[in-house]
């Protein structure tokens, strides 16, 4: 075995150091956030908080659970966000799959079409008119069709089928496999990289998304959790929250922002550990013999 060179350790030595460093200050916002939704009013609006709690209060996250709302809420967005994903996930990857096809005749135009909505949007006034002509509102469809597909992703999946080597495609047509055979039992299974981050990526959008819901659900029980803690933090910022004495009132006015951020992260800070393992993966290895 070669031993390392100096210099070669040395460079060892810094990276660790400089990678150290940035983790370091990735990692502060988020234990600052943390421990300030764990923090008392006073020491929060004293400025005395940053890596751990101080003056440790739960009033804010009691006064969240206790109300069954929340939960309504948030079983809302599990579902808006599952439905959405999944709908977006079989429109963009159908539609990408087609693009990937060099042969396909029009493709340049279905091309354009999609670039064309990347910088040109019909108006917030005219969707809102379609979604109400077409029944959608004050269902999961107002939230799923509208933001169906993101070019951008559109993009990203259809530059990676056109990596694919064509020979798979052509050994399963000489098999016999039709072409959504080939798409569900070949392009798939080798597309889990791409498809592991468009769903994480998707999710996200969807998870954190409150603007559709707040345009086109009229009632309170529909709303998703990102809605609902939009509303807690105007009325603890605005002193409106009847229900709560005032020093919960105080303490809820604290430290509703760090509560809301570590609400509504954390589920997708539980499920990226999951997905980040098919980032780095290579699926492709050995798919093909020469």
């Amino acid at each position: 075995m070669v031993k390392p060179s100096r210099s070669y350790r040395v460079f060892q030595g810094v990276n660790g150091v400089v990678l150290t460093l940035v983790v370091l200050v990735t990692l502060y916002p988020f234990t600052n956030i943390l421990a300030r939704s764990f923090s008392g009013e006073r020491q929060i609006r004293a400025g005395e908080v940053t890596l751990l709690p101080k003056g440790f209060n739960l009033t804010t996250y009691k006064i969240v659970f206790r109300d069954e709302m929340f939960w309504r809420n948030y079983g809302n967005t599990v579902l808006y966000t599952v439905v959405a994903t999944a709908v977006a996930m079989v429109l963009t990857t159908c539609y990408a799959y087609v693009l990937s096809k060099k042969h396909l005749k029009g493709r340049g135009v279905l091309v354009g079409v999609a670039v064309f909505t990347m910088f040109f949007t019909g108006g917030l006034i005219p969707n809102y008119i379609l979604v109400t002509s077409l029944g959608l509102k004050n269902s999961v469809w107002a939230i799923a069709l509208p933001n169906a597909i993101s070019v951008f992703n559109l993009l990203v999946m259809k530059a990676f089928f056109e990596n694919l080597p064509a020979d798979l495609e052509e050994a399963a047509q000489i098999d016999g496999l039709s072409t959504y055979g080939i798409l569900l039992r070949i392009v798939l299974p080798l597309s889990k990289a791409v498809v592991a981050t468009m769903v994480l990526f998707y999710s996200v959008s969807f998870w954190n998304s409150w603007f559709s819901a707040f345009l086109y659900m009229d009632q309170t029980d529909l709303m998703p959790v990102t809605v609902y803690l939009r509303n807690l933090i105007q009325g603890a910022t605005g002193g409106g929250n009847a229900g709560a004495g005032t020093e919960q009132l105080s303490q809820v006015g604290a430290n509703i922002q760090s509560v809301t951020i570590v609400l509504t992260a954390l589920p997708i800070l539980c499920v990226y550990p999951f997905v980040q393992r098919y980032f780095v993966s290579g699926v492709m290895l050995g798919a093909v013999k020469g």
